[in-house]
Parts: C-alpha cells; sequence; structure tokens
C-alpha cells in the first residue's frame, strides 16, 4: 500500500495504561472525554497513536520497526486510521464530513427508533463533586473491619430468621392492596438508590469520575443507572471488579442489615417493608443484575474476569464463525485464536446468550402488546418480534445467500442439507392428525347419593367397593322430626274422619257440610305426602353397578344435612368423557371421529372411543375441577366469583362409543387424542395466527 499522510487525531484525546492483554502484553485505554467512551488498544496501537506526530505514515511505520520489536506494515496504519474514523476520533475539516460520519454510524432514524425505544438514558445529575465531598464521610465502608462486621450481621440474622422461619414467610401475607404496592415500591426504589451509589462511591474511591447520574427506561420501566465508564483507565482488575460489583454488593449488605431488623422489630407496615428489602433485594440482584447475558452488571464482571472487553460481541462472532464451519463447510479464518478450552466456553457462552435473549424478546413483546391498546399492541406484538427475533435469523441467512458462491459441496454440506430437508418436510408435510386436549372420562352409567333431608343415619347396608342389584336399600335414615309430622298428621286425620263420621248426629257439624269432608281429605293427602317423604329416606340403587366414595359420615347415628353427598352408585360396564379443545381444534372435529384417553395415572391402557356432540359455544366456566389448573389440571384457570373461569378460550367435546370395559372407579383425569383432519405443524401456526389476530382485532 501507497504511503499516506496521517490525519490529525483530535486534541482532547488521552491515553492512560490500560490492563495488560490476554496474552499477557501491555494495554493502553485512549479515552473520548465528548462522548466518555474508552477503548482498549493493543500494544501495536498504542505505539502508532504515541508516534502520531511523525504526520507521514512511512515515517510512523519507520519509527515503530526501528524502536521497537514490533513489525509494521501499511496495511496495520490504514487499519488503524479506518477505527479512528469510523468512531469519530480523528479532526474533521467540514461539517459535511462530520455529518456524513455520523449517518455512517446512525444508518437511519427509523432503525435507532426500533433498536432504542424499548431503552434508552436520561441524565438528571452530575453528582461527581457531591460525591467527592461526601467520600471522606462514608470511607470506613471500604475498610477490611466493615465488612467483617458485615459477614457477623449476615450470619447473626440468617440464624435468628432460621428459628422464626413461618413468620418471615407470611410477614407480607397480612397487607395487601395499595398498601402492599406502596411497599413494593419503596422497598425497590431504596434498593435500587443504595445500588447506584454504590457503584459511585466505590469509583470515586478509586480516583474515577462519575459525570452523570439518572433514569433508563427499560421497557417504560424506569431504573437508575450510574455512567462509570471511567473505570476502565483503571490497570487494576481488582478494582474494576469492585466497581462493577459494588451494587450487588451494596443491595446484599442493605438485605443483610434488614434481616437482622427485622427480628426486633414489632409487626406493622414498617416490619412488612423491611422483609421486602430482606427477601426481594437479594433476589432481583441475583436474577437479574447478577446475568451475564444482557448488559448488566455480571455481563461486565464476567467481561473483566475473563479479561475479554467485548464479550458479547467476540463470542458471537466465533460462534457465527463455528456455525457457517460445520454447516456450510466454510473454511474462514477464526476471528481470534482462544485456547480449545476457551474457544468450547466461548461457544456454549454465546448459544446461552443466544436462547436466553430469544426468550427474554419474546416475553418482552408480549409484554409490550399488552401494556398499549389491541391496534397498537398489534403492531408493536410484531415489530418487535421482526426486530429482535427474526431479523438475527434473516442477517445471517443473507449472509449465507451472498456467499453461496463459496460454498463446496462435501460431507458438512450433504449433511446439513439432509436434515435440513428432514426439518422442512417435518413442519410442512400434513402428516399429524393427533390433537392432543386435557380431559376426564367416567362410568358410563353413574349416579350420586344425596340425602334428601336432614336426618339420622339409621342403617348401612353397604362399603366401597360392594356390588349392588338395582332397587336393592343401600341405607336407612330416620328422621324425628318427620316422624312426629307424620304421628300428628295421622292424629288431625282421624278428627275429621270421625266429624265427617257424626254429620248426620250433629247439627253444627252438618251446617259444615262439604268443607269439612275437604278438609278430611287434604288431612289424608298430607300423611300420603309424608310417607313419601319418609319412603325417600330409604336410599336404594337406581341400577345394578357398584358404591364408591362413600362418604365418611355414612355411620349408624351420624347427623347428616340435606343435599350432602352421601356415594356414589357406578355402572358395571361402560365409560363416557368430555375433553377441552381450543378455538383452533374445535373446527376440525367431526362426530364420530376416532379419539383415545390416556390416563394420567397410568391405572389402564388407552382407551378407544369416538368424538360425540361438539359444542359450538365456548364453556365460560369449567366444570371439571380435576382438569382446572388450580388443582394441578392442565387447564388454564381463574377463580372468580368461586366460579372457575377459564383463561383462554376452550370448547367441550363428548367422547361417547368408549369400548367395553369395567367402569372406572372414579373419574379419570388424562389427555385424549383426537384424530383429526391431516395437517402440517406451519398450517396449525398459520391457523392459530389468524384466528389470534382476528380474535385481538375485534374480528
Amino acid at each position: 500500500m501507497d504511503n499516506f499522510l496521517l490525519p490529525p487525531l483530535r486534541q482532547e484525546l488521552t491515553l492512560h495504561a490500560g490492563p495488560d492483554q490476554q496474552d499477557g502484553s501491555p494495554g493502553w485505554v485512549l479515552h473520548d472525554p465528548a462522548a466518555n467512551r474508552f477503548f482498549l488498544l493493543g500494544w501495536a496501537s498504542f505505539e502508532m497513536l504515541s508516534r502520531w506526530g511523525a504526520r507521514d505514515a512511512g515515517r510512523l511505520m519507520k519509527a515503530v520497526n526501528t524502536q521497537t520489536t514490533l513489525t509494521l506494515d501499511m496495511h496495520d496504519i490504514h487499519h488503524l486510521v479506518q477505527f479512528l474514523r469510523e468512531n469519530q476520533l480523528l479532526q474533521t475539516e467540514s461539517s459535511e464530513e462530520l455529518w456524513r460520519l455520523h449517518q455512517h454510524r446512525h444508518r437511519g432514524y427509523l432503525s435507532w427508533l426500533l433498536s432504542h425505544y424499548l431503552f434508552f438514558r436520561i441524565p438528571l445529575v452530575r453528582p461527581d463533586a457531591l460525591l467527592a465531598r461526601l467520600l471522606p464521610w462514608i470511607s470506613w465502608v471500604f475498610r477490611p473491619g466493615f465488612w467483617w462486621l458485615m459477614a457477623l450481621i449476615t450470619l447473626s440474622g440468617l440464624f435468628m430468621v432460621s428459628q422464626q422461619w413461618d413468620a418471615f414467610t407470611h410477614t407480607f401475607s397480612s397487607y395487601g392492596g395499595w398498601m402492599a404496592a406502596v411497599g413494593i415500591a419503596v422497598a425497590l426504589s431504596v434498593a435500587k438508590v443504595v445500588h447506584e451509589l454504590g457503584h459511585a462511591f466505590t469509583a470515586r474511591h478509586f480516583g474515577c469520575r462519575v459525570p452523570a447520574m439518572g433514569i433508563a427506561f427499560l421497557v417504560m420501566v424506569p431504573v437508575l443507572y450510574t455512567d462509570t465508564n471511567d473505570a476502565w483507565k483503571l490497570p487494576s482488575r481488582r478494582q474494576r471488579l469492585l466497581i462493577g460489583g459494588a451494587g450487588m454488593m451494596a443491595e446484599l449488605t442493605l438485605a443483610s442489615c434488614a434481616t437482622l431488623l427485622w427480628c426486633f422489630l414489632p409487626d406493622s407496615p414498617f416490619r412488612a417493608g423491611i422483609f421486602l428489602l430482606a427477601s426481594t433485594t437479594w433476589l432481583a440482584t441475583l436474577a437479574i443484575n447478577a446475568s451475564p447475558f444482557m448488559r448488566f452488571d455480571g455481563y461486565f464482571l464476567l467481561s473483566d474476569l475473563l479479561q475479554m472487553p467485548n464479550l458479547h460481541a467476540r463470542s458471537f462472532a466465533l460462534a457465527r464463525w463455528h456455525l457457517r464451519r460445520v454447516l456450510l463447510g466454510l473454511d474462514d479464518p477464526e476471528p481470534e485464536h482462544f485456547s480449545a478450552s476457551r474457544r468450547r466456553g466461548l461457544l456454549i457462552f454465546a448459544w446461552l446468550t443466544w436462547l436466553y435473549r430469544l426468550v427474554i424478546f419474546t416475553s418482552i413483546a408480549f409484554l409490550v402488546y399488552h401494556l398499549f391498546f389491541k391496534t397498537l399492541g398489534i403492531i408493536l406484538l410484531m415489530v418487535e418480534l421482526g426486530w429482535f427475533v427474526v431479523r438475527p435469523f434473516v442477517n445471517e441467512l443473507q449472509v449465507w445467500w451472498r456467499r453461496r458462491h463459496d460454498l463446496r459441496w462435501g460431507f458438512r454440506t450433504w449433511r446439513t442439507l439432509f436434515f435440513l430437508t428432514v426439518i422442512v418436510l417435518f413442519l410442512a408435510v400434513p402428516w399429524q392428525r393427533g390433537v392432543s386436549a386435557p380431559a376426564v372420562m367416567d362410568a358410563a352409567q353413574s349416579q350420586a347419593i344425596y340425602v334428601p333431608e336432614d336426618a339420622l343415619v339409621g342403617q348401612v347396608n353397604v362399603h366401597d367397593g360392594d356390588w349392588v342389584q338395582q332397587g336393592q336399600v343401600l341405607a336407612v335414615l330416620t328422621s324425628d322430626s318427620l316422624d312426629y309430622q307424620i304421628a300428628q298428621a295421622k292424629v288431625i286425620a282421624a278428627n275429621l274422619a270421625w266429624q265427617v263420621a257424626q254429620q248426620p248426629f250433629s247439627k253444627g257439624l252438618d251446617e259444615q257440610g262439604a268443607a269439612l269432608k275437604k278438609l278430611a281429605l287434604a288431612a289424608q293427602q298430607q300423611i300420603e305426602s309424608l310417607l313419601r317423604q319418609q319412603a325417600r329416606l330409604t336410599l336404594t340403587a337406581p341400577f345394578a353397578g357398584r358404591i364408591a366414595d362413600a362418604s365418611d359420615t355414612l355411620k349408624p347415628g351420624t347427623v347428616v344435612v340435606q343435599g350432602e353427598r352421601l356415594m356414589q352408585v357406578l355402572g358395571k360396564e361402560g365409560m363416557r368423557g368430555e375433553g377441552w379443545v381450543d378455538e383452533d381444534t374445535v373446527t376440525t372435529l367431526r362426530p364420530g371421529d376416532a379419539a383415545f384417553f390416556v390416563p394420567d395415572s397410568g391405572e389402564t391402557s388407552a382407551i378407544r372411543c369416538k368424538v360425540g356432540q361438539v359444542d359450538r359455544l365456548n364453556q365460560t366456566t369449567l366444570d371439571q375441577p380435576l382438569l382446572a389448573s388450580v388443582y394441578g389440571g392442565g387447564i388454564p384457570v381463574q377463580i372468580i366469583n368461586e366460579r372457575l373461569v377459564p383463561i383462554n378460550t376452550i370448547f367441550r367435546v363428548r367422547l361417547d362409543a368408549c369400548e367395553t370395559r369395567l367402569s372406572p372407579e372414579r373419574e379419570m383425569a388424562g389427555k385424549v387424542v383426537l384424530q383429526s383432519e391431516h395437517h402440517s405443524f406451519l398450517q396449525r401456526a398459520w391457523q392459530w395466527l389468524v384466528v389470534s389476530l382476528g380474535r385481538e382485532a375485534g374480528l
């Protein structure tokens, strides 16, 4: 490459000694104070920048090669100039050039908006001067004695809480409504303020500048942030790790103090707030801030611990290189040279990060959908899934397409083509017929025996599992009140019958005429009604079968109340069932289709049935508690006004003409596989998408 003049650097840039490189060579940090950005430089870059005053690329190369043990060429200098220009670290001769560089970095407002509308920062204060004044007052927190004291407080608090664990876990259960919401908000706010102050004071303690603190909006949720980029100037990795972990350490310190304080406070809303600080603080810290898969504290700690700045970008580049090599057989040079163990660890980390982000971004997409009204929510859902989930796949496929001429047919490419073909066929070919749905199976003949009215159990003739014949007496109940009413009615009826017989001989009785005879007839009818009511106290089998689920109250001398369930009579043979399907499946079912019921308990093999009546109206309540999610079933429900209300739209499907078997002793929960029309996974996904969009759009 020909010689050229070196463009001038911006005057305010500064170089600082930085952490050593992974290979042991020294490192330096280039600081851009205007944007408060830091760039980690290697040995060669530092030597070139320290001699940038040579003005001429040839003279610069000669100076480095003669004054150091390095051997550079024009490509190295040109690469450095390109890096400086892309990051706007060179002096610009005109506003047009500055604008061109800005446009190159920010390729469009729409692209920037899609990437940043879910996360953006608003700086509020410049705390550096205040932190410098306050630092001497809290310098004791950086001494070993303080942390030994915190270890003692932590162990004491955990020990004392373990002695009253039930009281600790139920502290917050008695507070609800606005009081609970305010308590959670205050506790989290205090914890996050302490978290950010931990970062800020630790950075200032090690001589770093803290230029800004403010609010960042993550999915429209405000969170605090602290700019501690100045920590990259520190050559000590231990100091950088302490600054990165100071926020989590501050929160855990707060949690330890709150745990010990809880043990001495009386029960009150304040104690509930302290409980939140003692419990949710460290959980949120470990679950969110400690995760290395997003750019939170855990990521920077891991990056510094491994001495790998830009850990995500470098591991992703390595994973893409490995993916293209394994799937396409491309023999590209490795982006960076790593040891075998480090390469394997970075590949695993990259794939775990991609999987984690897939779950997170998909969850955020649905969260955004629920935060806005339906039309805007659907649009944002599609944008989120398209930009953060689909776009990375499309970008990688575009790279594969652009490099199609570099492909060479070999073992790897044929293997990839084979598996890709199998996956496409698996998704596109309509080979599926079975649709699984929650279901319950019961005896074809089943009738519960209830108490007809308040009574006393007199005689019990059966027990669980006994076989009975139709009309067989199961139990006899007695009622003193009913016996008294019958005796009283008989006395009244006998008196009225005597009066009717004496009418011809008594003028007074004769004057009552037909009315007296009607009273006598009504009294006789009252006796017959009471006798029928008494006969109902003799419980008989409605059909031949066996007894199941006999109540514990079915014992002689026990008082039972009207409507109480005493036992179940099940027919000897035959079964029937009900299944619940979603709105995508209900349109594909026809009466007479084959169905196979598989019980969850495994107590019997699959039962062959046929689809009976298919309801076309969705069920607003679920009348089978066995299948409700709140009781361990497979249908998601909410309890509203003591009713089981399905969260999703479900339709009932009757299961009839089941193969003849002994009837089950109790209802069996399980799954029913419905043999509907053939369909593919892609067809089912498209139907679900159309139905869901139509439902949410109100069509």
